[in-house]
């Protein structure tokens, strides 16, 4: 092959392609038709630089750049198709009759260096490619953003004329954008909960552990109580400490729907109220209760000061699915970074390689597609919807067809499917109690297994190992000083929003973001 090389330059960074003498180029190049020969489209490159784009100019940008990464990506595989020919007839039987092996070695090593040229070519159009996809991503979320405002205007003003869609005018700089960085600092020693943070109602035990007789101690926001049932069976929240002496009360007894320390035997109601009061004259005592509730085999509280709200969230499975395992677990993370890590996807690949992910391919590109003003959406490549459910909780609907494998492009593809709640209580600034639910829509005999909860939770804690290595390793790097959300990408959406739905609360901001709620 000759040495003629082909140079060009875009946007600072040098192209080269490799190919043989003329003759011998248009002669294989025939071979295979029209697969090769399409026009460079660089001589078509919109000039739009220092101007402002605006939407049908961005798409034109973004469509030069598919046909310029189609156009390379031809030109890379034919240079390499005509160096390996190349290397066929160097070492080609009847050819090396006629040359030395000191030629053979030239010739070939001369060869090597153009294969290891176009290699490298290679990688760099993977690298063009990579961002063009990282640019349509980007641009198909301000599309998805002007079309939701422009419903919004149109629904709320009707009679006002719309405006044109091509008036919008966006730079091109913020097209190359992959997503837009906020401003996230989660760094230094955990700071004390903000007060606001309480103000919700807050899951914290499932219905079939909490039995007439027993008690369930919890911490929540550095504080300690007990839940246990009155003698009306419903369920009540009191601080875990006798009036009396400080003793933990979860050291007693239920008996007849009130809690008895253990130390002189003073017991107390679900109100808090202290009912008796042994070898004693009976006094007017009584310890902090909480708000508690009991819906859909879940037991709440409301540890804020505001007045509880009427209504709870739903964190039923959706129709069609049973419950089959319900698992509690204390972990020594802060609640924040358990959200992080639940909320987030891309992971799934390099951290999950012996459980659920075992076998998964890793995509070119991950993208968590949601609405502008959306706390939910749904992973692309993968068939999983997700939503963060304030203040706490995480649900997720995974597409499956058997364990460890994915099928489909989206849920609605798939046959079956796995639901999953995640709750994720905080208990102190580096304490968890995690609840874990997971429900499925196949497989209904799994239900009558004897000893199948134990399966479940060995499969559950095996997953959530290989998360918590990572998270307290972020957890001790975040106490020492470093920024845990220190550099946002595309597909970190939702745990960006989560975190700035936490910084608004903890501001006291008068319409959260990304809820309907005000």
């Amino acid at each position: 092959m000759g040495g003629a090389r082909f140079q060009g330059e875009r946007r600072g960074l040098r192209v080269f392609a490799v190919f043989g003498d003329e003759s011998g180029s248009v002669e294989r190049k025939s071979t295979w038709g029209t697969i090769f020969d399409v026009e460079d489209p660089r001589s078509k490159f919109p000039q739009s630089k220092g101007k402002f784009l605006d939407v049908n100019q961005a798409l034109e940008v973004a469509r030069f750049d598919i046909q310029y990464c189609d156009w390379r990506a031809r030109q890379d595989l034919l240079t390499i198709m005509l160096l390996h020919e190349k290397v066929v007839e160097v070492l080609n039987p009847l050819a090396r009759e006629y040359k030395s092996i000191g030629t053979l070695k030239k010739d070939l090593a001369g060869l090597q260096e153009e294969l290891a040229q176009a290699h490298r070519q290679v990688h760099i159009s993977e690298a063009r490619v990579g961002t063009a996809l990282d640019k349509l991503a980007y641009m198909e979320e301000l599309v998805n953003d002007r079309l939701l405002q422009d419903r919004n205007t149109a629904d709320s003003n009707q009679t006002s004329t719309s405006t044109s869609p091509s008036t919008s005018t966006a730079s091109l700089d913020m097209v190359k954008r992959k997503l837009p960085q906020k401003s996230l600092n989660v760094s230094g020693p955990v700071q004390p909960y903000h007060p606001r943070l309480k103000n919700f109602w807050y899951p914290v035990a499932f219905s079939t552990d909490l039995k007439d007789d027993t008690m369930i101690p919890i911490d929540c926001f550095e504080e300690p109580w007990v839940v246990f049932r009155g003698q009306d069976g419903k369920p009540g929240c009191v601080r875990n400490t006798c009036a009396h002496r400080a003793c933990p009360l979860h050291l007693g007894s239920v008996n007849e729907g009130r809690i008895q320390c253990p130390y002189h035997g003073w017991e107390y109601s679900t109100d808090g109220k202290c009912e008796k009061m042994p070898s004693t004259r009976l006094l007017n005592v009584k310890i902090k209760s909480l708000p508690c509730l009991e819906q859909e085999g879940m037991i709440w509280i409301w540890p804020g000061s505001d007045p509880p709200t009427a209504t709870l969230p739903s964190l039923q499975p959706p129709p069609g699915f049973k419950i089959h395992a319900e698992i509690v677990m204390e972990l020594p993370v802060e609640h924040g970074l358990l959200l992080d890590n639940l909320l987030d996807l891309a992971h799934a690949p390099f951290t999950h390689t012996s459980t659920f992910a075992k076998g998964w391919s890793v995509p070119s590109l991950v993208k968590f597609l949601t609405p502008a003003s959306g706390l939910q959406g749904y992973w692309d490549p993968y068939p999983i919807d997700m939503e963060f459910r304030p203040p706490c909780m995480v649900l997720s609907t995974i597409g499956i067809s058997k364990p460890g494998k994915l099928e489909g492009q989206s849920t609605k593809q798939c046959a079956t499917h796995l639901h999953q709640l995640h709750v994720c209580l905080p208990s102190s600034r580096d304490k968890t109690r995690l609840l874990y639910r997971m429900s499925l829509d196949f497989a209904p005999v799994l239900q009558h297994i004897p000893f199948m909860q134990y399966l479940w939770r060995y499969f559950a804690e095996k997953v959530l190992n290989e998360d918590l290595r990572l998270v307290l390793g972020q957890q001790d790097r975040m106490l020492m000083g470093a920024n845990v959300w220190n550099c946002p990408v595309s597909y970190d959406k939702l745990g960006v929003r989560y975190r700035l739905w936490r910084d608004a609360v903890e501001r006291g901001a008068k319409r959260l973001p990304f809820t309907e709620s005000t």
